[in-house]
């Protein structure tokens, strides 16, 4: 699996919704933030009576032989708090504001054959860490994780000579002596963004959108809950699949005339840069001052040439021929 071919699509996925426009924590809009792929712990989703979920699962399937080889990663988020201990540069930071720090967990390849049968679980847990630096203007800021354990289940199971369903699931297995009704304490302790790559080797995925005719009654049989297989790569190739929280369809693609992220699945680019531009001083000294990330969109549009902004302007996404009896 060629994962550098997807990682634009993925880190799409990752941080969708991360902050939006006007991108500055004092802004309504972001003050309840990450409503896609976040699989909380237990204790969390059990006060919830399940409304928010502590597992996603996955199944996709795969056309192929026993000695075919899958590869799989889980890729999250795991939060952490910012606490900004001087008030020097009277930011409007507030206490607690919620960064993200990437995680990736990667399975060892196996093949079908050894994956055949039972769940084989694979545990993961990242440990509770400080880091304390001093920021441009000189405040002492402290960045706080919280522990994250969690389990992935994977199995695969024959459902035709030559077809295999394979079957995935995410468990977030943080424990919590006492739970936490609060939601954003909840979210220090979930895996948040939570998305899978799958790559096969000497074998190919089958998309459950378009599936082929013979296959469309075990593709309506898998069962997907938290997350949605779509194929990505170059159009007709059907070695990759992401596992997105986020609707997308098959081979989604980034426009090429994007000049970066902007957390908003649904961008548009030209206009969400023209009014990163209309934003005063002070907004964007917090928006500046608040998080890297933001940091980044606020000096890449500032910084933005006029040709480029032109490329924004009146681009077509897409083309594709109509279908026979299609309006």
């Amino acid at each position: 699996m060629n994962l550098e071919r997807v990682d634009q699509i993925a880190k799409a996925v990752l941080y969708e919704g991360y902050m939006l426009y006007p991108y500055r924590p004092s802004s309504v809009k972001n003050q309840q933030r990450w409503n896609f792929g976040v699989v909380y712990p237990q204790a969390h989703s059990d006060m919830q009576e399940g409304e928010e979920p502590s597992s996603m699962r996955v199944e996709c399937l795969v056309s192929g032989r026993r000695q075919t080889v899958l590869e799989v990663k889980l890729r999250f988020l795991q939060l952490q708090a910012r606490f900004e201990e001087s008030s020097a540069t009277n930011s409007p930071l507030p206490n607690g504001w919620q960064e993200a720090v990437e995680r990736q967990v990667s399975l060892p390849a196996r093949t079908i054959e050894q994956l055949l049968g039972e769940m084989q679980r694979h545990i993961f847990s990242f440990a509770a860490e400080t880091e304390v630096e001093t920021n441009r203007s000189g405040s002492r800021v402290e960045h706080r994780q919280l522990a994250i354990d969690g389990c992935l289940d994977v199995a695969a199971h024959s459902v035709r000579p030559d077809v295999f369903k394979v079957s995935l699931l995410v468990r977030n297995t943080t424990p919590m002596d006492s739970p936490v009704a609060n939601r954003d304490g909840a979210l220090l302790r979930s895996l948040v963004s939570t998305h899978l790559v799958l790559g096969a080797k000497s074998g190919d995925f089958v998309s459950l959108l378009e599936p082929p005719a013979e296959l469309q009654e075990l593709a309506s049989q898998c069962q997907n809950v938290g997350a949605w297989p779509v194929l990505v790569g170059e159009q007709g190739q059907r070695d990759t699949v992401l596992a997105s929280p986020i609707i997308l369809y098959d081979y989604p693609q980034i426009a090429p005339e994007s000049a970066g992220d902007l957390f908003d699945g649904t961008e548009i680019d030209e206009i969400l840069s023209l009014r990163i531009m209309t934003l005063t001083d002070a907004e964007k000294r917090e928006m500046r001052e608040s998080d890297e990330r933001t940091r980044q969109i606020l000096e890449r549009t500032e910084a933005m040439p006029a040709e480029q902004f032109m490329k924004l302007h009146g681009g077509i996404r897409s083309l594709r021929p109509l279908k026979e009896n299609e309006p």
